[in-house]
């Protein structure tokens, strides 16, 4: 979800080659405006940032859980001329991040690639969401989401079935980021996605089974300037329901901001705001790679609740040096009320290797 250094990469080359870099005026995120579904699924490529994210817990014939993460991301750059005719002017810019954590490896696979968008090898359609690269791809059909994903490390063919309809976040899709109600994001997720397909290690496939979550947001400023990144979870309840928290860390680790969105087992739906929520580290870990020490498990609270999110294993962090140049922890974690595993989610944490800017 950081596209600073990317855009600092493609103005470089741009400077080096004496053109000029034009400004863009992106269109703003604003509270009120309604989503509209399956369209607002698709791309919207005059925003400037843009993911889809899906997240979730596998489980093998054998009974062995792992997690997975497939994200696509779409950039529209501010440093090109958009009047370009050329079909090689990179108007937009499409990378993407796979990982799975397997405990048996005791640590996070990943891959990632980057593309310009055209030419048929890589796009993020408009009207429902179908996003490639190349052979990677995530693709909806109905409230089906297909993914087809190979690296040398392991395959991944996956089909997502959405038992409910998209959870609004924010004011009915309109995330606010900070106090400043302009570094917002239109922010949807799909919990509770039912996975079945074929996951691929080693050249032997197996069947499985789990529980998924999709997040879909597109912002134009995403980040306020005082904040220097951020914690998310998204958690599927075994009975069902569903929650999704973030906060915004300023540089003190304090909270510059905070939401959350709590969907009950029949579908109704819960937003909590500032004073609702809290997230409390409880266990640090500290990689050898980057030197940054992560609150790997953490408790939330949320609305009145308490739980406990507890990681499947420590080493889940990912450095995406070859596309947006992040360093990042994101693992499958469980979800603990009372000492008991109650569901499973992901934990996101950002901004702990250096600061991100947007």
């Amino acid at each position: 979800m950081i596209i600073r250094s990317l855009f600092a990469f493609l103005a470089m080359g741009m400077a080096s080659s004496g053109v000029a870099a034009p400004t863009i005026d992106y269109p703003d995120v604003k509270p009120g405006d309604k989503l509209h579904f399956p369209q607002d699924e698709g791309s919207h490529p005059e925003f400037r940032i843009e993911w889809w994210y899906v997240t979730g817990w596998l489980k093998t014939g054998d009974e062995r859980e792992h997690g997975f993460q497939i994200t696509f991301f779409r950039a529209r750059p501010d440093i090109v001329a958009q009047n370009n005719p050329s079909s090689f002017a990179p108007k937009q810019i499409l990378f993407a991040h796979v990982a799975l954590s397997d405990p048996a490896e005791n640590k996070l696979l990943h891959a990632q690639r980057i593309a310009r968008a055209g030419l048929g090898l890589a796009q993020a359609k408009t009207g429902s969401t179908h996003v490639w690269i190349n052979d990677w791809s995530l693709q909806q059909k109905g409230n089906r989401y297909i993914a087809n994903i190979s690296t040398p490390q392991f395959r991944f063919d996956f089909v997502f079935d959405a038992p409910m309809p998209p959870m609004l976040n924010g004011e009915r899709g309109y995330s606010q980021k900070s106090p400043n109600p302009l570094a917002a994001s239109y922010y949807y997720s799909i919990p509770q996605l039912k996975v079945s397909g074929t996951l691929t290690q080693r050249g032997k496939p197996q069947s499985v089974t789990g529980t998924a979550w999709l997040d879909h947001e597109w912002s134009s400023e995403y980040m306020d300037a005082r904040a220097v990144g951020w914690d998310w979870t998204g958690l599927n309840f075994d009975d069902g329901g569903a929650l999704m928290a973030f906060r915004m860390r300023d540089k003190t680790g304090k909270a510059l901001w905070a939401g959350a969105t709590y969907r009950q087992p029949d579908g109704a739906t819960r937003i909590l705001r500032q004073g609702d929520i809290d997230f409390t580290p409880l266990k640090s870990w500290r990689s050898t790679r980057s030197g940054a020490d992560y609150p790997i498990s953490m408790r939330l609270r949320a609305g009145g609740q308490d739980w406990v999110l507890a990681p499947l294993f420590d080493d889940q962090e990912l450095d995406s040096g070859d596309t947006t140049r992040a360093i990042y922890w994101e693992g499958a974690v469980h979800v603990l009320k009372d000492g008991k595993r109650v569901g499973r989610g992901y934990l996101e944490l950002t901004g702990y290797a250096k600061a991100l800017k947007f």
